[in-house]
């Protein structure tokens, strides 16, 4: 896997809708959280703490604004493979994708089209100094609080719930 990585890494990202796997005319979306533990040990102790927890935001290509990695899932991939691949053609990051967090529609914001979205969680194992999207994108990591943490797994857990019943 890793020659792949390092190909892909040095590979302009996909382009094109040829591949773009559609459902009832929605397009199928796939995103992650790419995330990571910071451990620190402690100066009498063998053992180490994981102590913080950190998200890896990401700009978008046409503006300033922070986001998580998401793109188009293609025919010729998994659902699994679609999350890795645009992990790492934009934020450079390979890592463990992890259960489905949920699923969200939204309308496109350059076409009057509804996307369907899936979001999966990435423990990051290696972060890359060179992948397709390099010269378009910053990329961010951002400490998450424990009082934040609880309700961003709150929202995560109730996503589906909260997008389909506005009086959540």
């Amino acid at each position: 896997m890793q020659i792949e990585v390092e190909k892909i890494a040095r590979s302009p990202s996909r382009t094109g809708r040829e591949l773009q796997r559609y459902n009832l005319d929605r397009r199928q979306v796939v995103g992650c959280i790419p995330y990571r533990f910071i451990e620190k040990t402690g100066c009498c102790s063998s053992f180490s703490v994981v102590d913080e927890l950190e998200v890896l935001l990401i700009s978008s290509q046409k503006s300033e604004k922070m986001m998580f990695p998401k793109g188009g899932w293609e025919s010729d991939e998994s659902m699994e493979q679609a999350v890795l691949r645009e992990a790492l053609e934009e934020a450079g990051v390979t890592g463990q994708v992890e259960h489905e967090l949920g699923k969200w529609s939204y309308k496109s914001k350059s076409q009057d089209k509804m996307h369907d979205g899936f979001m999966f969680p990435l423990l990051v194992d290696q972060e890359l100094d060179h992948w397709p999207e390099k010269d378009f994108r910053k990329r961010k990591w951002v400490r998450i609080i424990p009082s934040f943490l609880e309700h961003l797994l709150f929202l995560a857990f109730n996503a589906g719930k909260i997008l389909s019943n506005p009086d959540f």
